[in-house]
């Protein structure tokens, strides 16, 4: 009886302890809605403190509020382009903002067109008569591309700008699957369709090569265009083609050499960058103020929202990789989407549609999923215009969802094309074979057990395979040639799984115009017969939950003081957390499927911690294998 009373006791202690947790989480969390300010104060004057400490996308994914609230989530943000450019334009014009200050410390990118967009909104704040100051200890590409358009480039004595370029090398995985036995069963049609050859080679094919070179090639020229209308007087050529020798020309110092080069204005720290700012914004006060009088980036984003009014034009956000069925902001799920779109035409009268797209692709039947949406939705509202704005990707299952459109308006650096399809299954008979098991059984058909997963597909099972491939090849070439209005025999000249820069997929046709989504929401106004100054666009995509929001406006509702430093190695080596989560996406892909896709896995992606997504702890039997595989 001792030992059961004793044992009741520690009972009741626990309980009385989680009742008490309880409470103070309860209390804790009325206290934060109590406090929390959906619109934060903006001061009557200041620099807008643009401190991007994270990446610039188009639709900021969604982490987990378990993550935010133990303190585990990634402190690196993601940054919606809109915002961004929102926010500057309402800085070009509004007195309260003397200056811009842009911190980009522990800024780690973004897509190309979005770089050139926020770049081409700098331009108009200096336009209006407002400095741009710009900070870091060190620049790379994207970085610069930034910095390049501010009144005053600042660079840490201990940093310096490094010049990279597209490209690199990517993992292929044929030797180590065939290793142990796993044979990736290749079904494609394009023959630039290269995606899948990391499953089966070790090195890249000659096509991929060029396809590969050709894009790199253009993307760097458009880049060093930009940077050149920009920053005229920078010697970027020297900087570009022999940095060694820049760099040792200044007494091995990068900051001098940057400076030499004319990358840079000032060479100073982060104390000396503030005081410059303090001059032209007043100094700061209170404990979290960064030292001059601050307009923290998120409070004048929430003080300046979109306009609303006139006609109403809506804009459906497809970003991210394609999926099957449902999925959260950042990744384009098809049934999730063609919700939005159902829901959104039902509560709305909207004289256009454009569609965004910034997606590599993927899931083929998703694609269509989400292109059927559009049609029904267009057809729905009275056969309005649908006008395509492409933003950093628009490839493969992208362009197919674009096929909707009547008129496709992309940036010279979007990346697009990959009009191509490929199937792949894994099968496991070698390992098998190595493990010393033996697979076995019955059939009543020549499909009866296929694919087999553990014998390997049978040639009948291939067959269909490739023949279904063909035949969404076949698809995709009649949804280009009907909204291109193209022989088909041209699309697929000019398909073929290969990738297209923007500036050349006008050239080839399979784009109209160059433009931003503001120029695309202008068309589609025009298309309507309206004023583009009598539109307001009312955008469709999920909405992080209610719960989700909260608790990231809580987290980041200050502004840090100051972005974590990186210096100019830091920025140039690639992160090994990156490097792992891309080869495990990569499996997991393989693995898990779906079978048929219509991605563009040569698309560079971003793959910084600020995109990282912990991996499920839930592992299916494909997973477990790659595990194993890898270990």
């Amino acid at each position: 009886m001792r030992l059961l009373r004793g044992a009741w006791k520690i009972l009741v202690a626990i309980k009385d302890g989680l009742v008490l947790i309880f409470m103070l989480l309860f209390f804790w969390l009325l206290y934060m809605l109590l406090s929390f300010s959906p619109n934060p104060a903006v001061p009557s004057s200041g620099a807008l403190y643009m401190n991007l400490n994270g990446t610039i996308v188009e639709q900021p994914s969604e982490p987990a509020p378990v993550e935010v609230l133990s303190g585990t989530a990634d402190n690196l943000r993601e940054y919606r382009l809109r915002d961004i450019v929102r926010a500057l334009d309402a800085a070009a014009t509004d007195d309260r903002i003397t200056a811009v200050a842009l911190d980009l410390d522990g800024f780690l990118g973004g897509g190309q067109s979005a770089i050139l967009e926020v770049g081409d909104a700098i331009e108009r704040v200096r336009e209006a008569g407002k400095p741009v100051i710009a900070y870091a200890t060190g620049y790379a590409d994207s970085g610069y591309a930034l910095a390049a358009h501010a009144s005053e480039v600042w660079v840490n004595p201990m940093g310096g700008a490094l010049i990279v370029g597209p490209g690199g090398n990517r993992l292929y995985y044929g030797d180590i699957l065939r290793r142990y036995g796993v044979t990736a069963n290749v079904f494609r049609a394009g023959q630039y369709k290269s995606a899948v050859e990391p499953y089966t080679e070790n090195q890249m094919s000659p096509e991929a090569r060029e396809a590969n070179q050709a894009l790199a090639d253009t993307l760097f020229e458009i880049w060093r265009e930009d940077v050149a209308r920009a920053r005229p007087d920078a010697d970027l050529e020297s900087i570009i083609a022999a940095p060694a020798d820049t760099v040792e020309a200044a007494g091995n110092d990068l900051s001098r050499a940057a400076r030499a080069a004319n990358l840079v204005d000032r060479v100073g720290g982060r104390e000396a960058w503030v005081a410059r700012i303090a001059e032209i914004a007043g100094e700061g006060v209170g404990e979290n103020s960064p030292g001059f009088q601050a307009v923290p980036l998120a409070n004048w984003i929430a003080a300046n929202p979109a306009p609303t009014g006139g006609s109403e034009i809506g804009v459906i956000t497809v970003a991210g990789t394609i999926v099957d069925g449902e999925a959260g902001p950042g990744t384009a799920g098809g049934e999730t989407i063609a919700r939005l779109i159902r829901r959104a035409t039902e509560g709305h009268d909207f004289a256009a549609l454009v569609v965004r797209v910034d997606s590599p692709g993927g899931s083929a039947l998703a694609s269509e999923r989400i292109r059927q949406a559009i049609l029904q939705a267009a057809e729905e509202e009275g056969d309005i215009p649908v006008v395509v704005s492409m933003g950093n990707l628009a490839a493969s299952g992208g362009y197919w969802v674009a096929t909707a459109g009547d008129y496709i308006v992309a940036e010279p650096s979007t990346i697009t094309g990959s009009i191509g399809v490929f199937s792949i299954i894994p099968t496991f008979e070698g390992t098998l074979d190595q493990l010393a098991i033996n697979a076995d059984g019955v059939a009543t058909t020549p499909l009866s057990g296929e694919p087999d997963i553990f014998g390997g597909l049978s040639p009948e099972a291939g067959r269909l395979l490739q023949a279904g491939t063909d035949d969404i090849y076949r698809r995709f070439l009649s949804l280009v040639s009907g909204a291109r209005n193209m022989p088909a025999e041209r699309v697929d000249e000019i398909g073929q799984g290969r990738v297209w820069a923007g500036a050349t997929a006008r050239q080839l046709g399979l784009v109209d115009r160059f433009g931003t989504l503001s120029d695309a929401i202008d068309i589609a106004a025009e298309r309507a017969g309206l004023d583009a100054d009598d539109v307001s666009a009312v955008y469709i995509e999920p909405e992080p939950s209610g719960f989700a929001q909260f608790i990231q406006s809580w987290a980041g509702a200050s502004e840090p003081a100051s972005s974590s430093p990186r210096d100019i190695w830091t920025r140039l080596s690639p992160d090994p957390r990156a490097v792992l989560a891309t080869a495990r996406a990569e499996m997991q892909m393989l693995l898990d499927g779906p079978v048929m896709q219509a991605r563009c896995l040569d698309c560079p992606v971003e793959t910084g911690t600020a995109r990282s997504h912990h991996p499920p702890m839930d592992m299916s039997m494909s997973t477990m294998i790659a595990a194993w595989l890898f270990s």
